[in-house]
């Protein structure tokens, strides 16, 4: 199998400069976008001077449409990061962001609340306190799981026994949440079916700020483990030779993973393929398995690819918009299809 070789130079730094330049203007292009048009010369008059432009596109862009584009980028960037690290530690091209379960865990807290205890939040003041309690209870429901992977992986020395184990915790949860599903009223499910579905545009300013620090917390300690990550595409018994302490190494990685999956799953739902799909495409434009290279060109395609979602979500010409899980589903299966096809054309030569 021929080897990538890590690539730092004009190439890299180009390719980021570029892909930035894409982010910026989908970033752009998805303020103007929406049921109330706003013309894109007037985007940064709108920004830059709020007191001269029609009152009702100030209230659209700061209230609804940065919000939702900043979520976007925020999100999209989380979930790239989460996948690149899960498929390292596991050398597994398609590991994810929820193969250990933590998307599941935070879909049953928030299957709980919803389902369980659904009948109490009614009501327009309390509709606000339900939001925070639907989070926290996603939290916490991402956080058990974490507690339960961090306790096997500290016994446990195989890595595959790790992920094996992380997908039966995520299917006993999966399990426990259909039965809450069975059993709850027909208002209560339909409100948990279109949690799960995902949604960028449902963050108020407040939640938009705790889910950038959380963010923020995972990214920094995705970077103090990006040379520990470096060693483990060597092999476990390579990275023991040098003195890498695995057990630590993977408790580093499960964190800062569980803090970015476990807070976009929290805020925005559950969403698929972006986790797996972006770190693929990152390699093969970066052409280097360096996570000092691959980790902010993760970032920007992760965000770049929620951008395009979105864009692509707000396409029908009604005042609605398509699920924002089922669109990263449409862009990231084809992706996923070419990594297994690939993968089994070096299978065949080889």
């Amino acid at each position: 199998m021929k080897q990538i070789h890590p690539g730092k130079g004009p190439h890299t730094s180009l390719l980021i400069i570029f892909l930035l330049a894409i982010a910026a203007f989908l970033f752009m292009l998805d303020l103007v976008t929406g049921p109330v048009e706003i013309p894109f010369r007037l985007v940064f008059t709108t920004l830059l001077h709020p007191g001269s432009v029609d009152p009702v596109w100030k209230q659209v862009m700061f209230d609804f449409r940065i919000p939702k584009a900043l979520t976007a980028v925020v999100a999209g960037s989380a979930l790239a990061v989460s996948g690149l690290q899960m498929q390292t530690v596991f050398r597994n091209p398609l590991a994810g962001p929820d193969v250990l379960g933590i998307s599941s865990g935070a879909g049953l807290g928030v299957a709980l609340v919803v389902l369980g205890f659904g009948r109490i939040f009614s009501g327009g003041e309390m509709l606000y306190i339900s939001g925070w309690i639907q989070i926290a209870a996603a939290w916490a429901g991402a956080a058990v799981v974490l507690f339960l992977v961090m306790a096997v992986s500290l016994r446990v020395r195989d890595i595959m026994t790790i992920l094996i184990l992380g997908i039966l915790f995520g299917s006993a949860v999966s399990a426990v949440v259909s039965i809450l599903q069975y059993f709850s009223e027909q208002a209560m499910l339909k409100t948990y079916v279109i949690w799960t579905m995902g949604s960028l545009g449902s963050l108020t300013n407040v939640q938009l700020n705790v889910l950038l620090v959380s963010i923020v917390t995972g990214f920094i300690i995705s970077v103090l483990s990006l040379k520990r990550m470096n060693i483990l595409l060597t092999g476990e018994t390579y990275a023991r030779s040098l003195g890498l302490n695995q057990k630590s190494s993977r408790i580093l990685i499960f964190l800062s993973t569980s803090i970015l999956t476990g807070s976009v799953t929290a805020f925005c739902g559950p969403i698929g393929f972006v986790g797996i799909a972006v770190p693929h495409l990152a390699r093969l434009l970066f052409r280097s398995a360096d996570h000092k290279v691959l980790f902010p060109g993760s970032i920007l395609l992760g965000a770049i690819m929620l951008l395009i979602s979105d864009l692509v979500s707000q396409m029908p010409p009604q005042d609605t918009h398509l699920p924002v899980n089922a669109v990263t589903a449409l862009l990231g299966i084809p992706i996923v299809m070419w990594i297994i096809f690939k993968n089994q054309r070096l299978v065949s030569v080889s």
